[in-house]
C-alpha cells in the first residue's frame, strides 16, 4: 500500500465508535488529489490494476470481495461502477441493484435477498443500494417500526461479520453529495432529452426529507462502522475524486488480499501442442 493510498483511507473510513458528522465532511473535498486531468488518468491506471487482481482472485477461488456503494440519489453510484470497474473482466464482477422489495421478498426476512446476490468464492460483487436501504428510507419513511429498525443495526453487522468469517471482504462506500449538487443534477436531468428516463418524480418526494436522511446516514455510519466491514464517506461532489478515492481504496484493498495463481500438480515442460 502507498502512503497516499493509506492517506486516502485514513482521512475517509469511519473509524469504529467514532461520532460521524456529515457535516464535518465537505462532500467537494479534493485535497487528497492534485491535478484532475492527471487523477483522471491514474484513475484509469487503477482500473486496469483492479482487472489484474480480480484475475487473480477469480483463479485462485477461495475468497471474496462485496463493494456495497450507499447514496442519496444522484451521488454516483452508477458512474463510479463505470469507472472503477470498467476494465474488469465481465466473468469475475457481479454488479446488484436493490430496487422495491418485491412479494416475494418481502415474505422473507428483509435480509434474505441480500445474502442471496452476495459474491460467491473468486468474485467481486457490486451492491448498487443496499440492505442499509433497511435502516435509511424504512427509517425515514417510517415503512418498518422503530423496534425493527433499532434492532437491524445488530443484525447488519452481525450478518457481515459473518461475511468476513466466511472469507468476503466488505467495502462500504457511502457517496457523499451536497443538497445543492443534488439539485443540479436532477435538473441536468429535466434539461437533457437523453437524460429523461433518470428522473424519477419520486426523487423529488425524498428530496424534501434531505435533514431526515443526513441524520439516518450519520446513525448508519456511527452504529454499522466496524473493524471488519468498515464505513468510508466519499466526497462525490466532484465526480472525478469520488472516482479515484473508491478506486484507490478498491486497488489497496485487492493488493492486501494478495490472490495467487495456484499451483499446478503439472509440469508444463512434459507438454507438447502438436
Amino acid at each position: 500500500m502507498t502512503g497516499h493510498e493509506r492517506a486516502i483511507i485514513d482521512k475517509l473510513r469511519v473509524e469504529p465508535g467514532e461520532r460521524a458528522r456529515l457535516k464535518d465532511r465537505d462532500p467537494r473535498d479534493s485535497s487528497l488529489f492534485d491535478d484532475e486531468r492527471e487523477t483522471k488518468t491514474a484513475t484509469d491506471a487503477m482500473a486496469r490494476d483492479i482487472n489484474v487482481l480480480q484475475d487473480r482472485l477469480y483463479a485462485e477461488g477461495s475468497r471474496a470481495l462485496l463493494v456495497v456503494l450507499q447514496g442519496t440519489d444522484t451521488s454516483g453510484k452508477d458512474g463510479t461502477i463505470r469507472t472503477v470497474f470498467n476494465a474488469t473482466g465481465p466473468l469475475g464482477v457481479s454488479v446488484t441493484a436493490f430496487g422495491v422489495p418485491t412479494a416475494q421478498e418481502l415474505a422473507h426476512d428483509y435480509l434474505w435477498r441480500v445474502h442471496a446476490a452476495c459474491p460467491r468464492r473468486g468474485t467481486i460483487g457490486i451492491f448498487n443500494r443496499s440492505h442499509y436501504e433497511d435502516v435509511l428510507i424504512a427509517k425515514v419513511r417510517k415503512l418498518a417500526p422503530h423496534e425493527a429498525v433499532e434492532q437491524r443495526y445488530d443484525q447488519i453487522n452481525a450478518f457481515e461479520r459473518m461475511l468476513t468469517e466466511s472469507g468476503t471482504t466488505i467495502l462500504k462506500f457511502m457517496l457523499h453529495i451536497s443538497k445543492d449538487k443534488q439539485k443540479d443534477r436532477l435538473q441536468e436531468r429535466l434539461d437533457n432529452p437523453e437524460k429523461h428516463w433518470k428522473f424519477n418524480p419520486g426523487d423529488l418526494e425524498d428530496r424534501a426529507f434531505w435533514d431526515e436522511y443526513q441524520e439516518a446516514y450519520e446513525t448508519m455510519l456511527n452504529r454499522c462502522s466496524t473493524q471488519h466491514a468498515p464505513w468510508y464517506v466519499i466526497p462525490a461532489d466532484r465526480k472525478w475524486v469520488r472516482n479515484a478515492a473508491v478506486a484507490s481504496i478498491v486497488k489497496a484493498t485487492l493488493e492486501e488480499m494478495d490472490p495467487q495463481y495456484p499451483k499446478v500438480s503439472w509440469n508444463p515442460d512434459d507438454f507438447t501442442i502438436a
